[in-house]
């Protein structure tokens, strides 16, 4: 069993890091980009913007299509449809071509986002569920931790469109890996047709039930600070800070290290103490982080070694989050798991797509606008759990 969750994660994983290496490498490119395409910080942004804004409206199409069509053909389109634009992006001559090609590029990579969340389900439930999710989790934990670093020396070797053709040989690697190692894991009779009226159905049904909104948007403030960092944070550490490509790589693995380690804590402490208590103290926790280093910014001592630091551990908070309340999103609906996969996923990359487009006006280059921005992100979550807790206990409640 415990071979068999182990193989299963490990080709989850490396399926499922796809979307964060194809943003995650080409990280300490995004000023080198403003350069060379003559565009604005807001121009080079609008690519990762872009990207997750597709990320996010395909999943829709790729749940039901999960659901019908069992889980292995649209992985296979996905991931194809990823090698394509990836050559897109790699001969750019323009920073408008870049940004649709990197928005072919998103309706592609989402497939990894819902399809490995759906095999899960299929498997398990509960905290077995999580623990396969933290193992997910920490496969995708060598992108923050490597994927900065090698598109720096991809762009030593041959500039930053080569991190766009080592992008093509991954996809060529998923699909050979999907092909070979990845079993069909939705049963023929459990297949649910697509038509409109079971979307509208299913999609009532999820919008109706609160714990499902609440746990998503819960998830999905936390996922908006991070691509809130995402988005700023090589130029705020390039630029404010004065980083190279090099150093920039290995702030933010330091910053996403924390959300990673964290995010392997959050099945045992779920078997310990009870999903629901887990969750509600790490938000309360992520809070409280986020806005003192909001404050301290705010007061101007916001240094290289503060936001980093502060980073490391609200991140840490962040980790117990989000595998938790994806998880425990999806456990009430296992006959329509591709469909709350896809749903859920959606409105969280929308949400993360929505807050970089907010803060854009606000940014000018220092670290205070990113930081406030990641609190009321926090402040959001926070209000959620506090909405959402009480229903949780009930539920929570034995008998």
């Amino acid at each position: 069993m415990a071979n068999s969750m182990l193989r299963t994660a490990l080709i989850l994983g490396l399926l499922s890091a796809v979307g964060p290496f194809s943003i995650d490498m080409y990280l300490p490119a995004l000023p080198l980009i403003e350069a060379e395409l003559n565009t604005s910080v807001a121009g080079a942004q609008a690519t990762l913007t872009a990207f997750f804004i597709a990320f996010g409206l395909s999943q829709l199409v790729y749940g039901p299509w999960a659901d019908q069509a069992g889980r292995r053909v649209p992985l296979f389109f996905g991931i194809g449809l990823f090698l394509v634009a990836s050559v897109g992006c790699a001969l750019a001559p323009t920073i408008g071509w870049l940004t649709l090609a990197r928005f072919v590029q998103g309706l592609g990579a989402a497939v990894v986002m819902v399809v490995p969340r759906a095999v899960i389900r299929d498997l398990h439930t509960g905290t077995q569920a999580t623990r396969l999710m933290a193992m997910i989790m920490l496969v995708i934990s060598v992108s923050p931790m490597l994927a900065p670093l090698a598109g720096s020396g991809l762009m030593l070797l041959g500039g930053w469109r080569l991190i766009f053709w080592v992008m093509v040989v991954a996809a060529v690697a998923s699909i050979t890996l999907s092909a070979v190692l990845l079993p069909e894991t939705l049963r023929p009779e459990d297949r649910v047709p697509v038509n409109l009226r079971s979307l509208r159905r299913g999609a009532g049904v999820l919008f109706r039930d609160p714990v499902f909104m609440g746990l998503t948007f819960i998830g999905g403030f936390g996922m908006a600070s991070f691509f809130v960092f995402i988005a700023t944070a090589a130029f705020v550490y390039t630029g404010q800070f004065g980083l190279s490509p090099t150093g920039f790589s290995l702030a933010f693995a330091i910053n996403a290290i924390g959300f990673f380690a964290a995010s392997q804590l959050a099945a045992p402490l779920g078997e310990r103490f009870g999903m629901v208590r887990v969750m509600a103290l790490a938000v309360l926790g992520f809070a409280l982080i986020s806005c003192a280093l909001a404050a301290v910014a705010l007061a101007g001592y916001a240094s290289l070694g503060v936001v980093v630091g502060m980073l490391f551990f609200a991140n840490g908070s962040l980790g117990l989050v989000v595998p938790t309340t994806m998880v425990m999103a999806l456990d009430p609906h296992g006959e329509i798991a591709g469909l709350a996969s896809s749903l859920g996923g959606t409105m969280q990359m929308l949400t993360g797509g929505v807050m970089i487009v907010l803060a854009g006006p606000f940014f000018d280059g220092t670290a205070t606008p990113m930081v406030i921005t990641i609190a009321l992100c926090s402040l959001g979550a926070l209000g959620l759990a506090r909405w959402i807790l009480p229903r949780l206990m009930v539920e929570a409640a034995p008998g």
